[in-house]
């Protein structure tokens, strides 16, 4: 069904195409967008307005003849299949891995979740560390476990043992909001079973289900300097909100430089979120990362040097991430969902999902550039309190700190995805129970959202569902 799209979109780009005038410019093709006196456009030029299960996986509209064909390979590449070498095609999987592919972590370009009864982990992996014991400033990476790295590869090629799997058993607990409404809160706890040598007693581990990929051109496109200008690390303003950039090493620049993408905020560039997701999600080496991801584990049998993806498929896997369409917000003129904004924004969630930003120019995508766009981020770190902490440190992320996630899309999920799991670990089974998992700073906000009525609340869900 994708392709099918994808060839019905080139159709009516061809048509497009053949009928602009012969003097006008088809550099970049004008899309024809209303004026975005509401906030619907969430990507700017790069909206799409389409709410069917395709919508976290149409091309920009905004993209260029060239741009596009870029793109589309790409997105062949995103859901190729790696298979075990030697082999003609896509050689160079693991020899321990979590998955086979980018698509089957995110499925139709869209978010992952914890796996029910008796299914396998698909869309979900567990990073691993070791405590830093010799009382390092903030800032190091993550220190990683002998025998395992930073990350427990749960698969493993034929005749290789996987590192192990994670157990995962939910309890839960009852909360009253003051109208006498009972929600429960399922709280996870995960235990690392079947593991092909001991595991330290103090390894850290931090559960993350595979966040959606659209609209990641537009957050990488945002200037440092309009991030910062939201961290108040010392809440100077008094306002309890005390967001703060990660600094996390780039290994193309070989410095610090801001971190912008994952839960933790922990990768400074798409070409590096891509090229990590390779090497540690399916033992995929590229420039980037070209020792194996099993590199002085008893799993590795012999020392490939030739790398398995090439910096091409590299660059046009990143330009596929980059350029995917944001879809639009719906309903944005119905009451409810203007009183639900109302609310989010008294209750002070806008303080950290701020609602607009602007991008600057990034560098041959202009697609993505000079955008005026909603994805209702700041993309800094927020301590949200003991419930959610992993206690597992990330360059300058604490134990208790995740970067704000964008809200864009997250009403489209369970279109799209068939669930509603959110947070980093989908414990939350809907939008609400979200909401009330929020702690440490965004404490005063959850305390708020207690206090509604049936149909304040009601509201509230109605606009996030909107977006």
């Amino acid at each position: 069904m994708k392709y099918f799209y994808t060839v019905l979109y080139l159709t009516v780009l061809v048509f497009i195409v053949i009928g602009c005038d012969s003097e006008q410019s088809t550099d970049i093709l004008s899309y024809n967008s209303p004026i975005d006196s509401t906030g619907a456009l969430s990507g700017g030029d790069t909206t799409i307005f389409d709410a069917s299960s395709h919508a976290f996986s149409i091309p920009a509209p905004n993209l260029s003849a060239a741009a596009l064909e870029k793109h589309l390979e790409g997105d062949v590449e995103f859901e190729a299949v790696f298979v075990t070498a030697p082999a003609v095609v896509n050689p160079g999987l693991g020899p321990i891995y979590n998955n086979i592919t980018c698509i089957n972590c995110h499925a139709r370009d869209g978010r992952g979740r914890p796996p029910g009864v008796d299914e396998k982990f698909v869309s979900m992996l567990f990073r691993l560390s070791l405590p830093n014991t010799e009382n390092e400033e903030a800032g190091k990476s993550p220190i990683p476990v002998p025998g395992y790295g930073t990350q427990l590869n749960n698969r493993a090629i034929y005749g290789t043992p996987a590192e192990g799997t994670v157990k995962i058993e939910y309890s839960e607990q009852p909360l009253t909001t003051a109208d006498g409404t009972r929600v429960h809160l399922r709280y996870p706890d995960y235990t690392v079973t079947d593991t092909y040598q001991p595991l330290p007693e103090d390894i850290e581990v931090s559960p993350r289900v595979a966040p959606v990929v659209f609209g990641l051109g537009l957050l990488e496109a945002i200037p440092e300097k309009t991030i910062l200008t939201y961290a108040d690390e010392a809440d100077v303003n008094g306002d309890g909100i005390s967001g703060k950039p990660n600094y996390v090493w780039d290994v193309v620049q070989k410095r610090y430089a801001l971190g912008r993408f994952g839960w933790k905020a922990n990768q400074p560039t798409l070409l590096q979120q891509v090229a990590s997701a390779y090497h540690d999600d399916m033992g995929v080496t590229t420039s980037l990362f070209p020792f194996e991801n099993s590199t002085g584990q008893s799993q590795l049998k012999e020392n490939r040097t030739a790398l398995e993806v090439s910096d091409e498929i590299l660059d046009v896997v990143t330009f596929y991430v980059q350029t995917l369409s944001v879809p639009a917000r719906r309903n944005v003129d119905d009451p409810q969902v203007k009183h639900g904004e109302q609310l989010f924004a008294q209750a002070q969630c806008a303080s950290c999902h701020i609602p607009t930003l602007r991008t600057g120019v990034l560098p041959g995508v202009p697609s993505v550039s000079n955008q005026t766009i909603h994805p209702y981020t700041d993309l800094l770190l927020h301590d949200m309190g003991p419930g959610l902490a992993d206690n597992r440190p990330d360059f300058h992320a604490s134990g208790s700190e995740w970067r704000t996630p964008p809200l864009w899309g997250i009403g489209l999920v369970r279109t799209v995805n068939g669930h509603t799991n959110f947070l980093h670990d989908g414990r939350a089974r809907n939008l609400m129970e979200a909401i009330l998992w929020h702690g440490g700073e965004a404490e005063k906000s959850r305390q708020a959202v207690l206090e509604m009525s049936k149909t304040e609340r009601d509201a509230l869900i109605a606009f996030l569902e909107s977006l």
